[in-house]
C-alpha cells in the first residue's frame, strides 16, 4: 500500500521542477555567443530587454534546487530507527542511480544523432561516467549534492531525533551566517581561516545543503506557527529574497559585455542569504496548502524525477522554435511550459513500461 501523501509537498515538487526548466530556458538568453543550451563560464546579454527578463525569471527561480532538497529532507530525515544505514542507502540509491546512469548514457550518445556532439566528446563523457556529468547534461550537477544528502541522513538522524528546538535553531543560525560567506569573500577577501591552502572555513560543517536538511526537519517537527503567521512571514521572506536575487543580477549584468558567470550569479548561488530567504518563504507559504491534491498534480509529482532527467532534450527543441519568433518576456515562459508538457507526456508514456522505475525513477 502506498504511504499517505503529504499534499503540499506534491505541489512544491511540481513547482520546483517547473522552476528548474524556467532557469534553463532563461539561460538561453545570457549564454556566451558560443554557448549551447546552458550557460558556461562566461555570460553575455544582448540587450536591456534580455537583461530585465533574465533577471526576473531566472532570479526568482533559483529557489528550485533548495526546494527539492527540503522536500527530500522533509520526507526522509530522520530515517526510521528500525532501518540500518545500509537499508536506507539501498532503498534510496536503487531509486535514483539506475535512471541517472541511463540518462547519463543517453546524454553522452544520443546528441550524436543530430550532430550536436561527435564521437570524441561522447567517448570522453562515457569514460568519465564515475567522475562527473556529461558535457550536455550540466543539470546533472544536482545529482551529486542529492547523493551527498542521502549519504549524510543516517549520520545526522540520531542527532535530529533528540535535538531540541533551541539546538536546531542554533544550527540554523550558524547556517544562515555561513550563507553570507560568498558575499564576504567578494567584498572582504578570505575569512574565518580561509586561505590558498585551506578552503574549510570556521562554519564549513554548518554550511551547504545540510542547512536545508535541518531547516526541513525544524519546520516539520518544531515549528508550530498558524497558517496566517506562516503566510505572513513567508510572503515577507519571499519578496525580500526575490528582490535580492533579481537585483543582484540586474545591477551587474551590463548588456553587450562579456561577464564572468560566477561573478554576476553571486546572488543566485543556492546557499546565499538571497536564495535562502526566497526558498524558506516559498516553502512556508506552500506548507499551508491543505486538502487532497488533484490527480494531475499527484501524477506530475510522481513523474518529476523523469521530467528533470530528460528536460534538456526537449528544451533545445523549443528554444529553436520559439526564441526566434517571440519576445523575451513571452519566449522564456513559453519555452518552459512547452518543455514541461512534453517531458510530462514522455515520462508518463515511459512509466507505462514494465521496469520504468529504472528509467525515470
Amino acid at each position: 500500500m502506498e504511504k499517505e501523501r503529504i499534499t503540499f509537498l506534491d505541489y512544491v515538487r511540481v513547482f520546483a521542477c517547473f522552476l528548474v526548466i524556467l532557469v534553463h530556458a532563461s539561460e538561453n538568453y545570457y549564454g556566451a555567443p558560443d554557448a549551447t543550451d546552458m550557460v558556461g563560464p562566461t555570460s553575455y546579454l544582448a540587450n536591456e530587454t534580455d537583461r530585465l527578463w533574465v533577471s526576473v525569471y531566472d532570479g526568482f527561480s533559483r529557489m528550485s534546487v533548495p526546494l527539492f532538497m527540503i522536500v527530500s529532507a522533509f520526507l526522509l530525515a530522520p530515517m526510521s530507527e528500525k532501518m540500518t544505514s545500509w537499508e536506507f542507502y539501498k532503498k534510496r540509491f536503487l531509486r535514483i542511480l539506475p535512471p541517472f546512469f541511463v540518462f547519463f548514457v543517453l546524454y553522452s550518445t544520443l546528441p550524436m544523432a543530430w550532430g550536436q556532439i561527435g564521437w570524441d566528446t561522447a567517448s570522453k563523457d562515457l569514460s568519465r561516467l564515475l567522475l562527473n556529468f556529461p558535457t550536455l547534461a550540466g543539470h546533472f550537477w544536482f545529482m551529486y549534492p542529492l547523493i551527498s544528502i542521502y549519504l549524510i541522513i543516517p549520520v545526522v538522524s540520531p542527532w535530529l531525533r533528540k535535538a531540541t528546538a533551541a539546538e536546531e535553531r542554533f544550527f540554523l543560525l550558524l547556517f544562515a551566517i555561513s550563507t553570507c560567506i560568498p558575499f564576504l569573500n567578494r567584498f572582504c577577501g578570505e575569512v574565518w581561516g580561509q586561505c590558498f591552502w585551506n578552503e574549510y572555513h570556521m562554519l564549513w560543517y554548518f554550511s551547504g545543503y545540510l542547512g536545508y536538511l535541518v531547516m526541513a526537519h525544524y519546520i516539520r517537527t518544531h515549528l508550530t506557527w498558524s497558517c496566517t503567521r506562516k503566510l505572513t512571514v513567508g510572503a515577507i521572506a519571499l519578496v525580500a529574497g526575490a528582490v535580492g536575487t533579481i537585483l543582484s543580477f540586474y545591477l551587474q549584468a551590463t548588456p553587450g559585455t562579456l561577464h564572468s558567470t560566477p561573478h554576476i550569479e553571486l546572488g543566485w548561488a543556492f546557499c546565499t542569504p538571497t536564495v535562502l530567504c526566497l526558498t524558506s518563504g516559498c516553502f512556508l507559504m506552500m506548507s499551508c496548502i491543505n486538502g487532497k491534491a488533484p490527480a494531475f498534480i499527484t501524477q506530475l509529482s510522481k513523474l518529476s524525477f523523469g521530467i528533470y532527467l530528460m528536460h534538456i532534450f526537449w528544451l533545445g527543441l523549443w528554444v529553436s522554435i520559439l526564441k526566434p519568433v517571440l519576445p523575451t518576456v513571452a519566449a522564456i515562459p513559453a519555452i518552459t511550459v512547452c518543455t514541461f508538457i512534453c517531458c510530462a507526456i514522455t515520462s508518463k508514456i515511459i512509466s507505462l513500461i514494465p521496469g520504468s522505475k529504472y528509467i525515470i525513477g
